[in-house]
């Protein structure tokens, strides 16, 4: 649909990587990996975010085979991280999965009391708080979580057949420069009526955003 739109208004689309944006003169200049350049009265930031990794032995791997960072999956299932993403990524697994287990980090989760109230009636899930995932294994695709129980210390492994990944996410916002508001998680800052930054002329829109819910 996208594309149709595209072509149906004749505009061309460049494949490459932002470096910088400037403003001079009333006007953005923007630098690229590939070392170009372009000049526009007004500019529009939808780089979106990246999910955050959780860095254990088998999440590269397996990313793609069993791994991932958006929760559609059959079959018993781990959901890595206790906030609002994780329980809302559960929940919706639940549909679809024989048992979702919710490996939190922390005796506590961070989830909104709604979503946890949804999460101890459903019986399909399962919460495991002091969970420190240390490995994803398999042979083509995803078996086996083992995650070790910060308390105890004792190693655990569930039998999955995919683990979803659900810590959060970096704003891709890094080439903004001081042309935009940034919180302390990187996210831009902006009018909610205009979509507008704090440089008259420069938008954003999407996950780069500050906003409560991504993707």
């Amino acid at each position: 649909l996208y594309k149709k739109q595209i072509k149906f208004n004749n505009l061309e689309v460049e494949s490459d990587e932002v470096l910088s944006i400037e403003k001079k003169d009333q006007l953005f200049k923007i630098k690229t990996k590939s070392s170009k350049e372009y000049e526009a009265i007004s500019v529009i930031i939808a780089s979106g975010a990246q999910s955050r990794k959780i860095n254990v032995e088998g999440e590269e791997e397996f990313e793609g085979k069993g791994v991932s960072y958006c929760a559609l999956c059959d079959g018993p299932v781990a959901v890595v991280g206790g906030g609002n993403n994780g329980f809302e990524s559960a929940l919706f697994l639940s549909d679809y999965a024989k048992h979702v287990y919710i490996l939190e980090y922390s005796d506590k989760v961070n989830a909104d009391l709604e979503n946890q109230e949804l999460v101890s009636k459903n019986k399909n899930i399962e919460l495991i708080t002091n969970a420190k995932v240390q490995k994803i294994e398999g042979k083509i695709f995803v078996n086996s979580v083992t995650y070790q129980d910060v308390k105890s210390q004792e190693e655990k492994v569930l039998e999955v057949s995919g683990v979803f990944v659900e810590v959060g996410y970096i704003p891709s916002t890094g080439f903004v420069g001081d042309l935009a508001e940034l919180n302390e998680k990187g996210e831009i800052i902006f009018d909610p009526k205009t979509l507008e930054t704090k440089t008259k002329g420069l938008f954003s829109a999407g996950d780069c955003n500050v906003s409560k819910y991504k993707q």
